[in-house]
């Protein structure tokens, strides 16, 4: 085993922790942020065409974030080169134009509490592509310990909550379950990429391609985005550039973490995205209803234990990747 004081910060379990929290939160913070936003545009829930114009503005602002943010700090343009552009269009695939197209079709025909479950099998299924697919590490009892313990906190703060009940159709939940299906497919992409690229230079320019996708794909099925509030359009579009900020943030983030780490300790800390929505919820759209205050402690101790399992060292051995 190498020297700790030789590995990134990242790569340590303070580092990853922190990353991991931070990213969460951030994509925690969406859930409430885009019902918000739907309101400031005027979009409605089931108008999937402007919900898609809606996301690819939003990421194509998240990708240019990225992209200026990296040019200022390193002095230099923070473009993909040739060789970086096959990888970029495969990310930009898997991680925003599948998954989100996936997503909101089958969010419009799916209940939002099964919906939000089956997001959260991403953690899951990250591991099991990382062990069975893409043989970055082994599959043990310890991991599946652990992600079950996380998933039981997800079940719970979501069944437990107002309109608790689970269904499934091929249109809706079917739809919702193959995009998380290509959102863990692009976690152990980008694991994969990051050993010979940038994984913030992949993140940033696969947000602008997938985002121009989604962008283009919403205006020709007749989407249009606009703040509702013409009089007074900032509010909406500082909304926006917030969101764009998530993406930026929590998703280069959470690609260094991958490089740096073993899938299952990074993708493990999924979990903890709905139970930060379902607080930010809470806090931000005052759904104090949703779930009680008992069930969300819960829910959040069992989301916690699963990280916590997932994440302990093994015995002492060579092939630790606690």
């Amino acid at each position: 085993m190498s020297n700790p004081q030789s590995r990134p910060f990242i790569a340590t379990t303070p580092g990853v922790v922190l990353a991991c929290l931070v990213s969460c939160f951030l994509w925690g913070s969406a859930f409430p942020c885009v019902k918000i936003g739907y309101e400031l545009f005027g979009i409605d829930a089931v108008d999937v065409p402007s919900i898609l114009v809606f996301a690819g503005t939003r990421f194509v602002i998240a990708g240019l974030m990225v992209a200026v943010g990296m040019s200022v700090a390193q002095r230099r343009a923070f473009v993909p080169a040739r060789r970086d552009l096959p990888y970029v269009g495969a990310l930009a695939t898997f991680q925003t134009i599948l998954q989100y197209i996936l997503f909101y079709v089958g969010l419009a025909n799916c209940a939002g509490v099964t919906s939000s479950i089956l997001e959260a099998s991403n953690s899951f299924l990250c591991v099991l592509l990382a062990a069975l697919v893409f043989r970055f590490e082994g599959l043990t009892g310890r991991k599946v310990l652990g992600c079950a313990v996380g998933f039981a906190g997800v079940v719970l703060v979501n069944v437990a909550g107002e309109g608790g009940g689970l269904s499934f159709t091929l249109a809706g939940e079917g739809m919702v379950l193959a995009s998380t299906v290509a959102a863990a497919t692009s976690s152990n992409l980008a694991k994969l990429f990051s050993r010979d690229h940038d994984p913030v230079l992949l993140s940033g320019w696969q947000f602008v391609l997938g985002g121009t996708v989604l962008l283009a794909a919403g205006l020709a099925l007749g989407g249009r985005v606009a703040p509702a509030d013409a009089a007074n359009p900032l509010p909406a579009l500082a909304l926006l550039a917030y969101l764009g900020f998530i993406s930026a943030g929590a998703y280069s983030l959470w690609s260094v973490a991958l490089a740096a780490n073993p899938v299952s300790r990074v993708a493990v800390f999924g979990f903890m995205n709905p139970v930060f929505g379902v607080l930010l919820s809470a806090v931000l759209l005052g759904e104090t209803d949703v779930v009680s205050p008992a069930v969300a402690v819960v829910a959040l101790v069992l989301v916690s234990v699963g990280i916590v399992i997932v994440n302990r060292r093994e015995a002492p051995a060579g092939t630790s990747v606690g």
